[in-house]
């Protein structure tokens, strides 16, 4: 096994998401795509019937979901390694239920996932499962992290999924999401970022800490720097430094 390269099916009813798993799967080495499907039936008639080490799945498709495929496999001998990539967070409990090795959420980070299929080969290579579950069970733990936020004499506390960015103002660290603005306990952005998850956050600017995967628009502005609308199409705009767009646009596959 350590010579060859490790088969890696990839499983999305999205045609633009299979493309880019793809892209960012051949930049990793030592594993290579061995086929992709559209949709759960497909995927378990091609993992049932090819020579796949390990799937990187989606949840939410037609005809079976992505918890379904898996479920099948079980029940008639057992799946190779699974990660799922999926849009939605509120999966990752269930993902650990099911044994799944990671749960990595879109956009894809190509960091990310190289770490998600280093725990993969590891289990293919018949390494003991305990540290890919540890793992799993951080990652959860990330999921469902909250922050608290005051406003006014009071604390809210908000899950980190909400938070569109945080921004430095009069030497105060604020917090924003859909719905409010506040100020985190912490001194500095730097502080707030080493405390939310990994890959989630990017310092976009020196004054502004973004939710890559609440980035709705990218904008192009003077001097070759960058504005990103954050969160739905009439949500607020954020600027990009230029010493940071190249950076941005890595994380985002553009």
């Amino acid at each position: 096994m350590s010579s060859e390269k490790i088969k890696v099916l990839i499983v999305d009813d999205e045609k633009p998401a299979r493309r880019d798993l793809t892209r960012i799967l051949g930049k990793i080495e030592g594993f290579e795509k061995s086929g992709e499907a559209g949709d759960g039936i497909r995927a378990l008639e091609m993992i049932r019937g090819g020579d796949h080490d390990i799937v990187l799945l989606d949840i939410q498709m037609p005809g079976l979901d992505g918890f379904q495929v898996l479920g099948r496999l079980e029940e008639s001998g057992g799946a190779p390694p699974v990660i799922f990539v999926t849009a939605y967070d509120q999966y990752a409990i269930r993902a650990f239920d099911v044994h799944a090795v990671d749960y990595i959420l879109k956009p894809v980070d190509e960091d990310r996932l190289r770490e998600a299929l280093a725990r993969a080969a590891g289990r293919v290579r018949g390494a003991a499962p305990r540290q890919d579950l540890d793992e799993l069970l951080r990652s959860v733990g990330a999921l469902a992290q909250r922050v608290p936020v005051r406003r006014g004499s009071g604390v809210v506390m908000v899950d980190v999924q909400e938070i569109l960015y945080a921004r430095v103002a009069d030497g105060e660290v604020m917090i924003v999401t859909d719905d409010l603005e506040g100020m985190s306990s912490r001194r500095s952005l730097d502080e707030l970022q080493a405390e939310l998850p990994a890959g989630m956050f990017m310092r976009v600017h020196r004054a502004y800490l973004a939710n890559v995967y609440r980035i709705r628009e990218i904008i192009p502005w003077e001097n070759n720097s960058y504005r990103v609308r954050m969160g739905s199409d009439g949500g607020p705009v954020i600027p990009v430094s230029r010493a940071n767009a190249r950076e941005l646009k890595r994380r985002l596959h553009l």
